[in-house]
């Protein structure tokens, strides 16, 4: 990892993630009920917990209003924002509550409609498959998928610069 990127790990404060395409692969299965099913990595409750032991808090803001986001945020013990319409004005008011510039924040999205967020914080993250529009917004493109291991891999990288700093 560059020293550059290293830095802005060790001075991060909050991470936002979208959900669909960060925690899921983006894939929705859909019941003859009308039931939503997605598959998310088991991974990233681990390195969710190491981002809390770095003393980076956290946050799922995503624009769908669907209960299996919450059920999952809610596993992980993840704050979750979902209907969020504007999701720049939610990270803003999530940074804002905790006393977080937008630059100590990390946003992790995968879409255009992640744009916004990806554009005013300090380190902008996509997973390897994010949409083309959006990769050039990033400081930093994951190695992983959405849903395959990229919260992990985010979660992991700032608990080892911290770790290197001594702190965390």
């Amino acid at each position: 990892m560059v020293d550059d990127l290293t830095q802005a790990l060790r001075s991060l404060r909050l991470a936002v993630f979208d959900f669909d395409g960060v925690f899921t692969d983006n894939r929705v299965w859909v019941s003859e009920r009308g039931e939503e099913w997605v598959a998310c990595c088991r991974a990233d409750g681990l390195g969710l917990r190491r981002l809390a032991q770095a003393g980076v808090a956290c946050v799922i803001v995503t624009s769908e209003e669907v209960p299996v986001a919450s059920v999952r945020a809610r596993k992980l013990g993840v704050e979750c924002v979902q209907g969020a319409t504007d999701k720049l004005v939610v990270v803003e008011e999530q940074a804002a509550r905790r006393g977080v510039s937008l630059e100590e924040t990390a946003y992790v999205g995968n879409d255009v409609n992640d744009a916004d967020c990806l554009r005013a914080v300090g380190m902008p993250v996509v997973p390897a498959d994010a949409w083309p529009e959006v990769r050039p917004l990033a400081l930093w493109v994951l190695s992983r998928r959405g849903g395959w291991g990229c919260v992990r891999e985010f979660c992991d990288a700032v608990w080892r610069a911290r770790q290197a700093e001594g702190r965390g």
